[in-house]
């Protein structure tokens, strides 16, 4: 029995490997993340067959950044493929755009905060301003759902402090940095385990390699579901 608060990452190459996990993973998995990484081997064709296919929800993450005009126009294309979830950066003139581009479709635009792969010292490299990287992330929240984001993503170490936001109420938190239990971490750095990010106040969790590099997928995403609380 699968449980959409596991979002798996289908991080591989191309719609044909997307298509084989998928299919391994069957009826284990209703709820599927496509990024970036898929997007020049066939990931809108993915998510559109997911959808309208096999019933799968879906979360675009394309992180999409650039002037309003273009984040309007490029979200309200997306719209039309009757998806569930989409990134934006989180800085508040883009969160606006895309909330003006998904007008009148279910789309729910989700503002990226800070990259769980990203410290302080990642920060700085970037000239972001001095501070303690827990609370840059609740400020850019906060200021992402007050320019009318439908949620945030962000490390599960972060979720219990953005739930308790006023901005939060009634707003989605989808937490990605999350490791089962005895799980590599890989290149996240801010991590939790399903059980406490759940926790924590997120709503939806996202896991990608210990789910697609094991030997029976289907069974480690059971094994996902089942420690949620």
């Amino acid at each position: 029995m699968s449980d959409d608060r596991l979002i798996v990452a289908l991080d591989v190459p191309n719609i044909v490997a997307g298509l084989d996990l998928t299919a391994r993973l069957g009826d284990a998995v209703s709820f599927y993340k496509i990024g970036l990484g898929m997007l020049t081997g066939g990931g809108l064709a993915l998510a559109n067959e997911l959808k309208q296919e096999h019933g799968k929800r879906i979360f675009l993450d394309m992180k999409l950044f650039d002037i309003g005009a273009t984040i309007e126009a490029a979200v309200r294309g997306l719209a039309q493929y009757d998806l569930d979830f989409l990134t934006v950066h989180g800085d508040p003139q883009v969160v606006r755009a895309a909330a003006q581009g998904k007008s009148g479709s279910n789309l729910k635009i989700l503002a990226v905060t800070v990259l769980t792969s990203l410290d302080r010292a990642d920060l700085d490299a970037n000239l972001i301003k001095p501070g303690d990287i827990h609370d840059i992330t609740l400020e850019r929240a906060a200021r992402a759902l007050e320019a009318g984001a439908d949620g945030v993503i962000a490390s599960p170490q972060e979720a219990a402090a953005i739930r308790a936001l006023p901005q939060a109420a009634g707003k989605l938190i989808v937490t990605p940095g999350v490791r089962p239990t005895g799980a590599a971490l890989g290149d996240q750095k801010r991590t939790a385990t399903p059980h406490q990010a759940i926790l924590d106040g997120a709503n939806h969790i996202v896991v990608g390699r210990p789910v697609w590099q094991s030997a029976n997928p289907a069974e480690a995403a059971r094994a996902i579901i089942a420690e949620l609380p």
